[in-house]
């Protein structure tokens, strides 16, 4: 029986966005942030999906590469904020 693919989970969706967000913020490319965690730029790109079921050894190591405590990419008031920023830019 094939599988089939499941959408992201809203708590994987989030992550994603807000890793996004900050990564943008920060004007980064997917290579600037691999680079920097350790990790394929592809891998980062299907965490910001939504695709992927991260860790948290791998949330920490995106978290450093953007310079940011973990919790910014997993608290909902911070989303705000990121975005406030990636438009003033």
């Amino acid at each position: 029986m094939p599988k089939t693919k499941r959408a992201p989970s809203a708590a994987r969706k989030m992550f994603g966005e807000r890793l996004r967000a900050e990564r943008r913020a920060r004007r980064l490319t997917l290579e600037d942030v691999g680079e920097a965690a350790d990790m394929a730029w592809n891998y980062v790109a299907q965490v910001e999906r939504g695709e992927r079921n991260i860790g948290i050894d791998n949330m920490a190591a995106l978290a450093n590469a953007l310079g940011v405590p973990i919790a910014s990419l997993l608290d909902q008031s911070s989303t705000a904020t990121v975005h406030a920023l990636a438009a003033a830019e």
